[in-house]
Parts: C-alpha cells; structure tokens; sequence
C-alpha cells in the first residue's frame, strides 16, 4: 500500500483487492477508525469521479473508492463476454468491503452503473449485514426496472404510456451499446477524444483535470456492463428484489438518461425510503460534489446514531428545491435578512448569515440550525469594504463552497430633503446599499458563473425605488440604481443559468427605523423621529417573515421584480400606469 496526497490535502491509500479473476485498485482516504463509505462509479468513468465528493466526506469518514473491474488501474476480466454481471460485480464489492472493513458494515453510495451495482448489493442475500445503508444517484435496479416497465404494458394508460415513450427515448443510448464491436472503435476513437468537452458543454462539468486518460478502455470494457445485464434483468426481473439496508435516493431534475417517473414505485421495494431531488444534471459527483457530501454524510450519521431517517429531512416549504443548498444572506443579523436565513434553514439550506455585527450574525447562524439548517456560519463583514468584500468572498468559497442563492439584503436608511443630506450621508448610503449588493453581485456572482452550475442573486430593493419621495432623495436614489442593477444583470447572466431578482418591500416592520439618519435636523429631533417611525412601523405590522417567503418565490420562479406588501404592488401598478399620480403623492411631505 502507498500514499500520496490529493489537491485537497486529503492523502490517499492505495492497495489492491484480488476478486474473481481480477485485481481491483482501491483508494482509501480518512480516519480507518471512522465508518467506512464506499463509492461506486458508473459509466463510462474510473473511481475518479469521486475525487471531490472523496475528499469532503474524509473529513469525518473513512472513505473508499475503487476502480470496477476493466476500469482505470483495474484488470480487466477475460474473456470480456460473460466478465460483467452482477453477480461477479457483487463479488467485487464484497472482497473490497472485507478488506477495507472487516468487522463493521459499510456505507455504500453508487452513482450511474455504480448505483446499478449499488441496488444489486443492497438487495441480494448474500450481502445482507454488509451494508449498513445505500445512497443511489442516477441509477435504478435493473429488476425494479423490468418490473417497472411490465407494470405499464399490463396496465397502460395514458400516463403511463408517456412515461413508457420518455424513459425509451431517454435510454437511446444502451440500444447502440448493444451493437458489436461500434462502441468500442467510438471510445478509443473520435468519441473518447471529444467527452472532455461533451462534458463541459453539455453537463458543465468542470475542466479540472478529468475525466482520466483510461477513458477510452473504461468506456470499452464497461460497455459490456449493459451487454451482460440490461436484457437478462429487464426481461426476467427478480421477484424478491427488497432492500435489507436503508435507501437514500437522490434525483437530479435535469438527469438526461433517467426520468423521475423511474423511482415511481419504489415504495414497493424499499421499507426504509429517504427521497431527496437535486436541481442539477446526470454528472452531479463532478457538478454539485459539496452538497452531495453533505447529504451523504448525514444519511450516514443518521444511522449510525440509530436516528429515524426522518429526522435527516427538512420538512419546510420549498424543502425539495433547497435542501443542502448554500444560500449566503447579507445584513442578516435581524429584520428581513435574520427571517430570510431562516426560511432558508426551514428548506434544509446550509446557510452564512453574514452581518456587520457579529452578534447579531452569529445568533442568527446559531438559530437557523436549530429550526432546520444542516449548517450554519456566522460571518461578520462591512459590504461596503471593497477589500473586505474581496477576501470574504474568496473565504466563503475555500470553506463553504460556492454560493447557490446569494441574498445582497444589506442596507441601511437616510432620510430627509436633498439640500439638508450632506456628501458624507450620501456616500455612506450608497456605499452599503448600491455599492454593498455591486461587491456581492461581482464577486460571488463571477464565481456562480465560473462553477457553471447556474444559481441565483436576489437584491434587496424597496417599493422607494420607483416610488418618488421628496423625503427619501438619497434612500431612493440608491434602491433605484439596485433595481436596474438587477434588471441589467438579469439580461447578462440570463444565459449562464443565474437569475436575479430585485425584492421590493414597502413598509416592513424591522429595525431599519431606529438606525435611519434624519438629515437636517438636532439629534434630539432625529431620535424623536426615529422613534415616531419605529412606532408607525409597528402600527403597520407587516412581518419581515412575509418578505422572507417572497424572496424564496422569487427565487423558485425566477421573478424579476418582485413588490412585497399592498402599497408596494400599489405603487408599482401607479409608476407603470399613471406615473403622473405618482408624482403628485411624492410631494406630499410626511409628517413624523
């Protein structure tokens, strides 16, 4: 056995398993002490495609990946023909989990043929006590599947019918990887040459190095996975084909090859079901390997605890669209800010509640994961420090990952007539509320657009910001400008999958009131003020939690502008239609 390190500092332990007629190149990572979790690629790829997934679970588990046979350093079988099937497959698996754990069972995790495999393990005697639970992605049971698809010819309807049509049309590919010798001279051909940049075009998949120079005799060999098998199971499925270990199942939206509708019965088979979907496409190890770990390894925490699966999922709105999500929020330490990080949190998000007040950060992250968040961070920045701006972006992205959701919420208020606002009122205005959201559009928004993965940016704006008022010169002036920011945005980064949405609330009851600046006025007159706006606020009674659930609409809907409260939807109609009615009532001077 040798070592070396990974590009995450992770090192890595190879050795070799012998299995039936083949040597098996495995790589272990982490603490051997820990539970072990075993990863299983599928096609046409090597163990690599782990790698990143590999290197976040090793931080608190003992982690093991290996080649397939015919595979990447694996030998391959001879003769080829007969070398793939399951059933030599589930050998494979079962000589590695006795060499890497041979006192506890393991945590198995397949994606694609790897979660082929995975089912086959899972719900086979022989195995039975080895497998403590399975995590599948992108990968069904060939015997669910055959009993999946007889199901829909003894009984066709219209729906099922559909669903019949779109899984074949899906699965165009394992007709050619039936035809002989083809698929060979295409992989180690023009094919193999050109997947790199398929990949990057079609699944945007990251240019870091894979997939392995081996591609070529991996994706020939492998194509006797679907010779072997694919016919033989569909035609004959196992009657007994029950899951003896815990399932997780993990559904990319976007998946290519597979239809949801594929997972349709699968109550049938498995007692003990956790379904999770992912917005994401069929490479999701490669795509969205940070929140892949982290619902791998609370599927595994949680049975290693003997806690109900249950317990593991979030059960908030929008929980299928945001669970294990990374969703930043600016000016989170209270009002709309705190209320949207804890939506977020009730939707399983993983959250970074970020404030210039620490304190306040700090209890916000604290009680988004009492209420739901699988993690929570606390950080405290000024969004309107360039440099600090630059170096908490290139923190959260080394520590966290890359943002999904990023909230600019951040803002502060000044009111009073133009010619009493002083340039330093100005400049402290538009520093956090337009130059705030610019930092965090620029910086984390480069880095959704770099990841390739899409995402999105809401920008907290405000009704002021296409409602004149002769008492909110600066305040306006700076949501106006957030507002076209948004819309401008929202055209550039429209092809690269990031929405961006402007918020636009009306009279909110928060905080905000108590810290604006009166401009103009004695400071006992300002404090007066300030407290007269407190009050009138709270006469309002419009709960930041309302705005809250707005941004996370937003968000799944991918609105563009978004007005919160009846006087901001008000105000907008008037400043489309009768803009002249507008700017009649910005001339009323209100009264504190």
């Amino acid at each position: 056995m040798n070592g070396h390190e990974t590009d995450g500092g992770a090192t890595v332990r190879e050795r070799w398993v012998r299995a039936e007629g083949v040597e098996l190149c495995v790589a272990e990572l982490g603490d051997a002490g820990q539970p072990t979790v075993v990863l299983l690629h599928g096609y046409p790829d090597s163990k690599e495609v782990w790698s990143e997934v590999a290197s976040r679970l090793a931080e608190r588990f003992h982690v093991v990946l290996y080649d397939v046979r015919g595979h990447g350093r694996s030998t391959a079988p001879d003769p080829l023909r007969g070398g793939f099937t399951l059933e030599k497959l589930t050998g494979d698996f079962l000589a590695v989990a006795d060499a890497v754990s041979p006192e506890r069972p393991v945590h198995l995790v397949g994606h694609d043929w790897g979660s082929v495999q995975g089912w086959e393990c899972t719900t086979v005697a022989r195995t039975e006590g080895r497998i403590a639970s399975f995590t599948s992605l992108s990968g069904p049971s060939l015997d669910h599947f055959g009993h999946w698809i007889n199901a829909r010819l003894r009984r066709p309807t219209p729906r099922r019918a559909a669903q019949l049509l779109g899984q074949t049309a899906k699965s165009w590919y394992v007709y050619l990887l039936h035809t002989p010798v083809l698929p060979e001279l295409a992989w180690r051909g023009p094919l193999g040459a050109r997947w790199p940049a398929i990949l990057r075009r079609l699944e945007k998949v990251p240019a870091d190095g894979y997939p392995t120079p081996t591609l070529g005799d991996d994706a020939a060999h492998g194509a006797w996975l679907y010779r072997d098998n694919v016919r033989a199971r569909l035609r004959h499925p196992r009657p007994d084909a029950y899951a003896h270990a815990p399932v997780q199942l993990v559904t990319p939206v976007g998946d290519a090859f597979l239809s949801p509708s594929l997972y349709d019965d699968l109550d049938r088979w498995v007692p003990r079901l956790l379904r999770r979907t992912i917005d994401a496409r069929h490479w999701v190890p490669r795509t969205r390997p940070d929140q892949l770990a982290e619902w791998i390894g609370e599927f595994v925490l949680a049975h290693e605890d003997g806690r109900p699966v249950a317990e593991t999922v979030p059960d908030g709105p929008y929980a299928d669209r945001f669970g294990g999500r990374l969703v930043l929020v600016t000016g989170a330490g209270g009002g709309i800010g705190r209320a949207t990080a804890f939506a977020f949190a009730e939707a399983g998000a993983r959250i970074v509640a970020a404030d210039v007040d620490a304190e306040g950060a700090a209890t916000t992250a604290e009680l988004c994961r009492m209420i739901g968040a699988p993690e929570a961070w606390a950080e405290a920045v000024d969004v309107a420090d360039e440099e600090a701006m630059e170096k908490f972006a290139e923190r959260v992205a080394s520590s966290y990952g890359v943002v999904d959701v990023l909230v600019n919420n951040a803002g502060i208020g000044v009111s009073g007539p133009f010619l009493d606002t002083s340039a330093a009122d100005w400049r402290r205005v538009l520093d956090v509320n337009l130059w705030g959201v610019i930092h965090g559009c620029r910086l984390f928004g480069r880095q959704m657009a770099e990841r390739g993965q899409g995402g999105h940016i809401v920008n907290t704006a405000s009704a002021a910001a296409y409602a004149p008022s002769r008492a909110l010169p600066a305040y306006s002036t700076s949501k106006a400008a957030v507002l076209m920011l948004s819309e401008c945005l929202r055209a550039e980064l429209a092809g690269q999958g990031i929405g961006v949405s402007a918020v636009c609330p009306g009279f909110v009851q928060t905080n905000i009131t108590t810290t604006t600046r009166f401009t103009g006025v004695s400071d006992e007159e300002e404090a007066r003020r300030r407290k007269s706006a407190h009050r009138r606020y709270g006469q309002r009674n419009y709960p930041a939690e309302k705005v809250a659930d707005a941004v996370l609409r937003a968000v799944v809907r991918n609105q563009a502008v978004v007005p919160v409260t009846p006087e901001a939807r008000g105000a907008r109609l008037l400043a489309r239609f009768a803009p002249r009615a507008l700017r009649a009532i910005a001339r009323v001077e209100p009264k504190l």
